[in-house]
């Protein structure tokens, strides 16, 4: 079972893609969370997620596997960006991909809009709306604010599968049970306002949007995912733990909004408990898988050991580069198949136990919590 087979494969939360011709430094720039150029000396090709892109991606461009980043790179710049691009996702092999629109570029060029990633990637693409840029570009008086926030966001998220929210990144996880007082969400808004809008960072326009999106979300009868764990230095992590919402989770249980935990490493133990217990939480653990390289199956176990089958879904959270798609299938696919491999072994499973669990994990839950 090591090459795992599967009939679908659905990724449940990625982004679109760059089709530009880059400098080998802004390319190798974006495989790390990191914002900041490398050490001198340093390169992010020295990785366990760069020995990942090295074994996984050069044959989808006509190299050995483990080829040199030097050879690599001019591999992919002799064919040009769009043919390394075709090639890589077509070796992805993605049948679905629900992709958050919240960001526009990356290393400075835009992302190819749905429609074109879609027809680079040739699967069905889904759009999941990013909750604080749709908040950013609401203009109106403090006192309307709120309700148009809401109205803006409904409008939004009519035609998509999911909203999600990154307040682990301006806020963090610890999330009250309680929604803010409308006085207060109109005093924070004025503030806002009158800052001249921008970034939203204020904690209780930021729980208020998370309030607002349960409702949405229930009304429109959408999931509501949550980014947990690591991330970009804009992130400070002890606040990403998935714990810090427990108290959230429990006061939007009557809701019946299913909220998915992204990622969640390295509290994705923390994450995979959350979701045995509360019935409504999903879990990923999403670019993780890609970037711990060699360790992807030992951190896989990690999250089953509590995790229910039905509740862990598949996803890359690719981000600007086609290679992260490449990477992240094949790293899902080596990692499941070699832990399953280790249980049938050992008596844990059966074969059916095993392809039960791996057709769940790889399209049959996003298939049904998204409905699609």
């Amino acid at each position: 079972m090591r090459s795992l087979e599967v009939p679908a494969l659905v990724d449940h939360h990625c982004h679109s893609v760059v089709v530009a011709d880059l400098a080998d430094g802004a390319l190798a720039g974006l495989l790390t969370e990191s914002d900041r150029p490398p050490a001198p000396g340093t390169t992010p090709f020295d990785s366990a997620l760069g020995l990942a892109v090295r074994r996984w991606c050069p044959p989808a461009l006509g190299l050995p596997v483990h080829a040199p980043a030097a050879d690599y790179l001019a591999r992919r710049a002799e064919l040009g960006a769009a043919e390394a691009t075709r090639r890589l996702l077509a070796a992805a092999g993605l049948d679905t991909c629900l992709v958050d629109t919240g960001l526009a570029e990356a290393a400075g060029h835009p992302l190819l809009p749905l429609s074109e990633f879609a027809e680079a990637a040739g699967a069905r693409v889904r759009e999941v709306v990013r909750l604080e840029s749709v908040a950013e570009t609401v203009s109106a008086p403090a006192g309307s604010w709120p309700a148009l926030v809401r109205e803006a966001l409904a409008a939004s998220a009519a035609g998509a599968v999911a909203v999600k929210s990154v307040v682990a990144y301006r806020q963090g996880l610890a999330v009250p049970a309680e929604r803010p007082a409308p006085a207060a969400v109109v005093a924070a808004a004025g503030e806002w306002l009158r800052a001249g809008r921008g970034r939203l960072s204020h904690p209780v326009l930021l729980h208020h949007l998370l309030w607002t999106a349960l409702d949405v979300c229930a009304e429109l009868g959408l999931p509501l995912q949550l980014h947990t764990g690591f991330g970009d230095p804009d992130l400070t992590l002890h606040r990403a733990d998935p714990s810090l919402l427990t108290d959230f989770v429990r006061a939007a249980e009557p809701s019946g909004v299913p909220l998915v935990l992204l990622h969640g490493y390295p509290y994705h133990r923390q994450a995979a408990w959350l979701a045995q217990a509360f019935p409504l939480v999903y879990t990923d653990l999403g670019l993780t898988a890609s970037y711990v390289g060699p360790r992807v199956a030992a951190v896989l176990g990690e999250m089953l050991e509590l995790a229910p089958f039905g509740k862990l879904l598949f996803s890359t959270d690719a981000y600007g580069l086609p290679e992260l798609y490449l990477v992240g299938t094949a790293q899902f696919r080596h990692g499941l198949g070699a832990l399953l491999d280790g249980w049938r072994a050992d008596g844990a499973c059966s074969a059916a136990d095993g392809r039960h669990l791996a057709r769940q994990v790889a399209a049959d839950n996003a298939l049904r919590l998204y409905r699609l």
